[in-house]
């Protein structure tokens, strides 16, 4: 039986590495559990299929904002 990574999982995990004073870098495991579990979430709620292709927005770069104070 094969068990999917969940949040909840990766939670306890990064607990457990965090108060034991394992690897909490980008490249341990508790990262890795918590990536895990992020793209198991993405995969049920995107209808069991991975989407492709842009999803518009746009990107002006630069700062935007409203008028100054004086």
């Amino acid at each position: 039986m094969s068990h999917k990574m969940t949040p909840s999982d990766a939670a306890r995990i990064q607990s457990s590495q965090a108060l034991g004073g394992k690897d909490m870098s980008s490249g341990g495991f508790a990262a890795r559990a918590q990536s895990s579990a992020a793209h198991n979430t993405n995969a049920n709620t995107s209808g069991g299929g991975q989407s492709r292709g842009g999803g518009g927005g746009s990107n002006s770069g630069g700062k935007s904002g409203g008028g100054g104070r004086k």
